[in-house]
């Protein structure tokens, strides 16, 4: 039967698995904090701008809007989770317990894992509106909140999956360098599973640059609006750029 040490310290663990803790503070260590900070606060307040001006202009009150704001809202929870990284890195790793350690891996996974599970939800809902001829879809409030409280448990509930024992305290020969009390298999698993989601954005986004495509060639041969149609194709594609 395997040993479990959940009275070791975090530095046990990393020196277990072989990756380099250091005691001091390195000009490099310095360099990424301050940097990452600096970072830090400017996708802070950009998103909060980026949330307010959703709120506050009753022209962006529907169904894409709502999820580019809950983007930004996972995008501003990104920052907040790499901020308290910061404050909680380097030499200061050493200090941490194996609870507030946890804590800080599951902020990042939750932040990454909502904001590809909210991408993915704005590349269905344009592909419903597009294949439906419609410029917003007619998901009523009700449907988008319960969805944008879906993506929020799901994430939440991958990031705590490790704190609910599946992690490798009692299995050392299971830890991951690169997260050295993470287990390999939660780490395959939550790559994965946001590949997964990524894969399935983008082949929503594929099917329609092509729907389009193929509608805008159908219909040049019949009308005289071929530029026109051109540059709704064109505008599209930059809307789906720019939410990737």
């Amino acid at each position: 039967m395997d040993e479990c040490f959940y009275n070791r310290s975090v530095w046990f663990f990393y020196n277990s698995t072989g990756k380099e803790l250091s005691p001091i503070w390195r000009t490099k260590d310095k360099l990424v904090v301050s940097l990452g900070l600096l970072v830090c606060v400017i996708i802070i307040l950009a998103n909060l701008l980026v949330i307010m001006a959703i709120a506050i202009n009753r022209r962006f009150h529907f169904p894409i809007f709502y999820l580019l704001a809950n983007l930004a809202a996972a995008d501003l929870f990104s920052g907040v989770a790499y901020m308290f990284l910061m404050f909680h890195t380097g030499p200061r790793t050493i200090q941490l317990s194996v609870r507030t350690w946890f804590f800080r891996q599951s902020l990042l996974d939750i932040s990454l894992t909502a904001s590809v599970a909210n991408l993915l939800a704005i590349a269905v809902e344009r592909h419903q509106t597009i294949f439906q001829f419609q410029l917003h879809s007619k998901m009523s409030n009700q449907r988008v909140t319960i969805l944008i409280g879906c993506i929020w448990c799901t994430a939440i509930l991958i990031g705590f999956i490790p704190h609910l024992g599946w992690n490798c305290i009692c299995h050392l020969s299971t830890c991951s360098r690169m997260a050295p009390l993470y287990s390999q298999s939660y780490l395959i698993f939550w790559a994965v599973s946001n590949l997964v989601i990524f894969g399935a954005m983008m082949l929503n986004y594929l099917h329609i640059y092509y729907y389009v495509r193929q509608k805008t060639q159908r219909m040049s041969r019949h009308t005289s609006f071929q530029q026109r149609h051109k540059d709704t194709m064109m505008n599209l594609m930059k809307t789906v750029v720019m939410v990737l």
